[in-house]
């Protein structure tokens, strides 16, 4: 193909169809979508106004919980307007340039979010088995250093891929049989091999989730072997509660990627609208059930949330009288 045809072909834009097979039922769908958006912006912003605003929450474990909440954010706004937009006003176009930053914003955070679910398991085993040298590992400045860092390497590794993939000829068909810019179902849309970017995404992915996993794992061994030695059955809940919440939100990060991954991967003769529901769900639900998982497991996060919406709730009749 000849440049001048290569550039056309990739600056007209794609066409996403939503759920495909279930068109019909676009505007019934979108009710879970929509209220999971709503219920992620609620909770996600208040978690980070309490964090803000109580200074008893200025530490370390709360500001890593502050960069999931924003994650969230992110996620779910880089993908559930525009899905929305497909549901109720059957706006399926997405500019080339449009999907590609979507997708890029969508696989950066995910493996930012697997930096910060590594970084709080690190502070957790600090806390509880190196206790009297925390406030000297793990300073405020170290914590927002680490988050930076997670934020460098998820931007480090999809560059190269988003390269890869933009320069691919996209002339088959403008048609995503998807509800956004999901990397497996764009690349199919290719009319030249896309080896070169498959064997990168794979390997990228292994090594990133591999090892994320491995040291997440490695850390709560630790901690869990720790903790069965405190004396005190008081002292063995409260560490088992505070970090019960981080495996809760772990399991539903790695355990919800993998199932996902490996449904766009393999079809396991399922419909093609339940590999899109499932790829959709695992993009919106998570960031709705974080703030509660923080919400119901953390007894701090609930009295700083409390404390706000009682300062919100006493500003609001003061200026009613």
């Amino acid at each position: 193909m000849s440049t001048t045809n290569r550039s056309n072909t990739n600056s007209s834009a794609f066409l996403l169809m939503g759920i495909p097979g279930l068109e019909a039922l676009h505007m019934w769908i979108s009710i879970p979508f929509c209220f999971t958006y709503i219920m992620s912006l609620l909770g996600n912003s208040v978690v980070l106004l309490a964090v803000r605003l109580e200074k008893s929450l200025h530490e370390p474990m709360y500001y890593f919980i502050s960069m999931l909440a924003v994650i969230d954010l992110i996620f779910s706004t880089a993908v559930v307007p525009k899905m929305l937009g497909i549901f109720w006003l059957d706006l399926r176009e997405i500019g080339f340039e449009a999907c590609f930053i979507q997708m890029f914003f969508i696989h950066t955070f995910t493996a930012v979010e697997s930096g910060v679910l590594l970084a709080m398991s690190f502070d957790r085993y600090v806390a509880i088995c190196r206790p009297l040298r925390y406030s000297t590992i793990l300073t405020s400045s170290r914590t927002l250093q680490i988050g930076l860092l997670s934020l460098a390497r998820g931007a480090g590794v999809m560059v190269p891929l988003m390269c890869l993939l933009t320069s691919l000829p996209y002339c088959r068909t403008r048609v995503i049989p998807h509800s956004y810019c999901e990397h497996m179902a764009v690349v199919e849309l290719a009319c030249a091999d896309p080896a070169a970017s498959d064997l990168y995404s794979l390997t990228v992915a292994t090594l990133l989730v591999g090892t994320d996993s491995v040291f997440i794992t490695l850390s709560y061994g630790m901690i869990l072997r720790s903790v069965m030695r405190l004396p005190s059955p008081k002292a063995r809940l409260k560490a088992l509660r505070t970090c019960g919440s981080h495996v809760s939100i772990i399991l539903l990060f790695y355990v919800g990627g993998l199932l996902s991954m490996y449904l766009q991967m393999f079809s396991f003769g399922l419909a093609p609208h339940v590999q899109v529901l499932v790829a959709d769900f695992y993009l919106t639900v998570p960031p709705m059930l974080n703030p509660l998982i923080y919400g119901m497991k953390m007894k701090q996060i609930q009295e700083g949330i409390f404390k706000l919406l009682g300062q919100l709730v006493g500003l609001g009749i003061s200026q009613a009288d």
